[in-house]
């Protein structure tokens, strides 16, 4: 008598994620949800399986914690980002930085809800507005990617630290915009990225203004030396 085939629990499993979202897609949903409804920390891991509707197993599997999934959350807002094409290189940094951070805000708004809370929650933990910070940085280099701004060294830090001010500038005014066409964030955003631009600016010069600087003082000690050599002393 022929055996009748065992199940693959696992191909199984597969078989019934591609059904719908996926498991990791799940957790990010639900932790997103419950963040509409309540403080991070008062969300405990079970709370976000349960929502998820996967095991704690499962959910451990996928994640280390909370912040892993919130960290796994902006990655899926930097691909949507991404995923608006190459930048129209024909236009000025400044435009298309505009158009990279509407893009995130465009992707980020089924969750204001959730992140108006989350910002309400990073006020009174400073450890969770430290990690927000650090995927806030991870985030906004994405962004200038998307915007084709590349710069090295200290401009690049710059830039990125002012990214991350120009978002989130521009987040505040965008949780209470209720403009259908985001009127009033796109008026915050375009005067932040304008005060980032000059500032940008006179960082250049100062940066081109430097080696200059710093070669004159090398020339001037050689003078100085060179001086009391001849004339004999230490």
């Amino acid at each position: 008598m022929a055996k009748t085939p065992r199940r693959n629990p696992k191909r199984g499993a597969a078989t019934e994620e591609t059904a719908g979202p996926s498991a990791r897609d799940r957790i990010i949903d639900a932790l997103m949800a419950l963040l509409a409804e309540k403080r991070f920390a008062d969300i405990s891991l079970p709370d976000i399986a349960e929502a998820a509707d996967v095991p704690v197993a499962t959910l451990r599997e996928h994640f280390n914690g909370k912040l892993g999934i919130l960290a796994a959350f902006t990655r899926r807002i930097d691909l949507a980002v991404l995923a608006g094409g190459a930048p129209d290189l024909s236009v000025g940094p400044r435009d298309r930085l505009f158009e990279a951070e509407m893009r995130r805000f465009d992707a980020l708004a089924p969750y204001k809800a959730a992140l108006d809370r989350l910002a309400h929650s990073a006020k009174r933990d400073p450890g969770l507005a430290c990690a927000l910070h650090a995927l806030a940085a991870r985030s906004q280099k994405w962004t200038l990617v998307a915007a084709g701004i590349h710069h090295g060294g200290l401009a690049g830090r710059v830039a990125l630290e002012g990214a991350i001010l120009v978002h989130l500038e521009a987040m505040r005014t965008w949780f209470d915009d209720e403009d259908e066409d985001s009127a009033r964030t796109m008026a915050t955003l375009d005067r932040a990225l304008r005060r980032g631009e000059r500032a940008m600016r006179v960082l250049g010069d100062i940066c081109s203004f430097a080696p200059r600087f710093m070669e004159r003082g090398r020339k001037m000690r050689d003078a100085g030396r060179d001086a009391r050599s001849a004339r004999g002393e230490a």
